[in-house]
């Protein structure tokens, strides 16, 4: 199914208005797909498009989809995920977009649907892909740049801006105007059909018009990447690891904003609790609200060639985290999801807040913090969140990543104090998750991507009406 950007613009009020009968009835009983711990912005409406239900007063335009040919002449890629969202000059914002692609065999439009891939990808120069198959054809995962004018609401361009990577799954903006993008695989040449290593983060700035060089930023480690993000005061990189075992990690540049000359690597520990999982899968090792102290363990051997960082840095006393995948700095803090934690495994959202102390070398007089900050007792309220962003009101935008043919995703906020709300539900086939969430820089536009077939749609409404 293609949908007519152009004419697709769809409200709560027009739900209302030219749903019928029957779609009530369906609003009735999707209503049951969530539940709210503080009013929000209201109970959902049903999308008579089908696509995606939002509270009164709120409607979505469609940006992008995937098969769409771009300004560059090639195909939007498919399987939207992680997106970041950059000031340009006037009224237009450049949206970075990750692509999770990965494998021969993935079910993807990676340089057009069907019989086109082969043409189109004579058009991409190989040299500017980081790796390709063992035939010569590039790897399909990678980034977009979408721009967009906010004044008119048009999509102003689309075009290619990271070729030749694998498995895109998340990232994060930088201060300075660049996106980073996650590999979330360890492939190597000895364990898929690719010819280099993978695993890497990778940079995109925003403002660039075409492929950038694809430089694999490999002293923040090899793993199975979801998500990073910036301290804005020191330049230390936190990233997240989506294994049921992962760990979490910062990397302290040698030369902060300049990732490529290299840094120290660091996975974090709990203080005097040596090992200690924070996942409360078997045993309760903490509950909501606590926090505890935590120092930072050096790490070795970081480009990590046999896949085994993460037990390596367990073994030295490394905390473990149930598959961090979302995470964002928000007021002197970042919090991240830890999507399979708790004891019903649906989720947990942690909070970190460095030491005041703590310079650009990492550095404190006093040690940082970590809380448990929400944790999931029933996946109504909250099922296995993954990409997160903050709102301009400073509550948590949650996107879930679950994949079920009777549970519906979501978009959830939370608020300062931790109580968990609803925004949207993903009603179109195939209930694929929400992912990349992000607002535009004057807080007036909500991005988010609908990761199968792939779609792109900005959200706008009343954004201070929130009720918690």
């Amino acid at each position: 199914m293609h949908f007519d950007r152009r004419s697709l613009f769809s409200t709560g009020a027009a739900a209302l208005a030219f749903g019928g009968l029957a779609r009530s009835v369906v609003a009735q009983e999707a209503s049951e797909t969530y539940l709210n711990e503080v009013e929000g912005y209201g109970p959902l409406v049903a999308d008579p498009n089908g696509m995606l239900d939002l509270p009164q007063g709120f409607s979505y335009r469609i940006l992008s989809q995937s098969g769409e040919t771009m300004s560059d002449g090639l195909v939007v890629p498919g399987q939207f995920d992680g997106m970041g969202c950059f000031a340009l000059e006037g009224t237009r914002v450049a949206l970075v977009r990750n692509h999770e692609l990965k494998g021969r065999n993935a079910n993807h439009r990676n340089w057009g649907p069907g019989g086109q891939d082969q043409a189109l990808i004579g058009r991409l120069p190989v040299e500017k892909a980081y790796d390709t198959y063992k035939d010569g054809r590039p790897l399909p995962g990678g980034t977009t740049t979408l721009v967009y004018d906010m004044a008119t609401g048009e999509v102003v361009s689309q075009h290619l801006s990271l070729a030749g990577t694998s498995t895109n799954c998340c990232g994060g903006h930088t201060p300075w105007g660049s996106w980073l993008t996650c590999e979330e695989t360890e492939e190597t040449p000895d364990t898929a059909d690719v010819e280099k290593a993978h695993g890497y983060v990778f940079e995109v700035p925003a403002n660039a018009t075409g492929l950038v060089d694809p430089v694999p930023l490999k002293a923040l480690g090899r793993f199975d990447h979801e998500a990073v993000c910036v301290d804005p005061r020191t330049g230390i990189v936190y990233e997240t690891e989506d294994k049921v075992d992962g760990l979490f990690y910062r990397f302290i540049p040698t030369t902060p904003g300049k990732l490529a000359e290299g840094g120290r690597l660091q996975a974090l520990a709990i203080k005097g609790r040596p090992g200690a999982s924070t996942t409360n899968h078997t045993d309760r090792f903490w509950n909501v609200g606590d926090w505890v102290e935590v120092e930072w363990i050096d790490m070795t051997d970081v480009e990590s060639p046999n896949s085994d960082l993460r037990q390596r840095g367990h073994a030295a006393g490394a905390a473990l985290v149930a598959r961090g995948e979302g995470i964002f700095w928000g007021d002197n803090e970042l919090y991240m999801t830890a999507t399979s934690g708790g004891p019903i495994q649906r989720g947990q959202v942690l909070r970190y807040v460095p030491s005041q102390a703590e310079g650009t070398d990492g550095e404190a007089a006093q040690p940082g913090r970590l809380q448990l900050f929400v944790e999931s007792t029933n996946e109504k309220t909250l099922n296995m969140a993954d990409n997160l962003a903050i709102a301009p009101n400073g509550h948590l935008i949650l996107c879930e990543d679950n994949y079920s043919d009777t549970t519906r995703n979501h978009l959830k906020g939370v608020t300062p104090d931790g109580k968990v709300y609803t925004i949207a539900r993903n009603v179109f086939r195939g209930n694929a998750e929400l992912a990349g969430a992000v607002f535009s820089p004057d807080g007036s536009t909500l991005f988010v991507n609908i990761m199968f077939p792939g779609i792109t749609v900005a959200i706008t409404g009343p954004w201070d009406s929130v009720r918690a």
